[in-house]
């Protein structure tokens, strides 16, 4: 754990993620949004990344020597998109000289998708209430990359699920299990939050099962925001979770196609 003095250095931080079809990026200045910026452009995110980085530093009136930090989200999501931003985050980090903190790309959807959340909800949220904050990216063929979080109005903010990949009608019938056991004695909302489109059929089931089974399930479409990657940064940066700018790598969660065919090939020749 750092000091005092250490923790000032890091102040302000710009923080960045290319593992979505949108680009997030934004920058922190203590525990105020400065600048961001969310760029749907998947395909170009390596032609755009460092100048939308120099705009967002000019909106915000900075400079490197300002900067304490660099935040990156490591994904998992798109192979392509989150070597862009690791890439681009080492490389400033290593060239400014700055300290870089790795953030799970499906960690910043949740806890986004839930602060937002709770600021469209009409209903009072009740304290003792447990919500489960399940974020999903579309990983093909039926599977998504996934996670699980939890917390209480004014508790904690817990992770229980690592990031991975499963199949979402397996999955499903897996949160409902799990809410069977560990509902008794207490109420559960369950948020399925992230790219819903591809995967509405499941997210239905889950709402419809789990309503059943007395818990509140709420279905919420969201889009990776720059500021909530770099408000959970700060506080591994504050925890003196820090990465190295030489060998810090993506979270890929499986392989690719082409590694599996290789492997495939290779184990037959075997």
């Amino acid at each position: 754990m750092m000091d005092e003095q250490n923790k000032g250095e890091y102040r302000s931080l710009i923080a960045l993620d290319t593992s979505t079809a949108a680009m997030a990026a934004a920058i922190l200045k203590g525990e105020e949004v400065v600048a961001e910026i969310q760029s749907l452009a998947e395909r170009n995110h390596s032609v755009h990344v460092i100048s939308h980085l120099k705009a967002l530093m000019l909106e915000a009136g900075m400079n490197q020597e300002e900067l304490g930090a660099i935040v990156v989200g490591n994904g998992p999501g798109s192979y392509t998109g989150m070597r862009i931003a690791v890439t681009a985050a080492k490389t400033l980090a290593w060239v400014w000289d700055k300290p870089l903190v790795g953030v799970s790309s499906l960690e910043a959807i949740a806890y986004g998708a839930w602060h937002n959340g709770l600021g469209n909800d009409s209903e009072q949220i009740v304290s003792p209430t447990e919500h489960w904050i399940l974020p999903i990216m579309d990983a093909r063929r039926g599977q998504v990359y996934s996670a699980g979080f939890s917390t209480t109005e004014g508790a904690e903010w817990t992770r229980w699920l690592d990031d991975g990949v499963r199949l979402m009608h397996n999955w499903v019938d897996e949160l409902i299990a799990k809410l069977k056991v560990e509902q008794q004695g207490k109420e559960i909302v369950i948020w399925l939050v992230g790219d819903l489109s591809l995967h509405q059929q499941s997210a239905e089931l889950l709402k419809e099962l789990g309503q059943a089974a007395g818990a509140d399930v709420r279905l919420y479409s969201y889009v990776l925001e720059g500021q909530y990657l770099a408000k959970l940064g700060k506080k591994k940066l504050e925890a003196g979770q820090l990465e190295h700018a030489h060998t810090y790598t993506p979270n890929y969660t499986q392989l690719t196609e082409a590694e599996v065919k290789l492997k495939a090939k290779q184990a037959g020749e075997a």
